[in-house]
């Protein structure tokens, strides 16, 4: 599976934020930044793509930022995928088209189209809550001396 840089910042970005849903202030792009070695001036374009299809909420002022505008269990990664690359096409044009001369490219169509499909459905069962959860540290890493 490819994925461009943008939807893979835009993926660390909304996982950051699904981190700090507890946070009582919204998360700065600065912070975000830090966290996760986004460069910022990716991230302000793409955070307002995730703000455009109402993943996240931006907090205007002094004290603002980001937080994520539905709880973390309801975003999925095909819906970050979907926000910055657009809704896919499950099947190049190009063998839609050859399909319609070649038999042979028929059949490779309706391949592509069932990975396409199965693409879509895994990163639709993967939620930012699960994400977030599995970054949690783990407490088999504290050590007594």
């Amino acid at each position: 599976m490819r994925l461009s840089a943008k939807t893979e910042y835009a993926a660390l970005a909304a996982v950051e934020l699904a981190r700090r849903t507890d946070a009582p202030a919204p998360v700065r792009i600065r912070e975000i930044c830090a966290a996760q070695g986004v460069p910022p001036r990716f991230l302000v374009h793409i955070l307002l793509q995730l703000k455009a299809a109402g993943i996240v909420a931006s907090i205007r002022g002094a004290a603002g930022g980001y937080r994520l505008a539905k709880p973390a269990e309801e975003v999925t990664l095909h819906d970050i995928r979907d926000a910055v690359e657009g809704p896919a096409d499950a099947v190049a044009p190009l063998s839609v088209d050859m399909g319609k001369k070649s038999r042979t490219a028929a059949v490779l169509a309706v391949a592509w189209e069932k990975a396409a499909d199965a693409e879509a459905e895994a990163l639709a069962e993967i939620t930012l809550a699960s994400l977030a959860a599995r970054c949690k540290p783990t407490g088999d890493s504290m050590y007594y001396i």
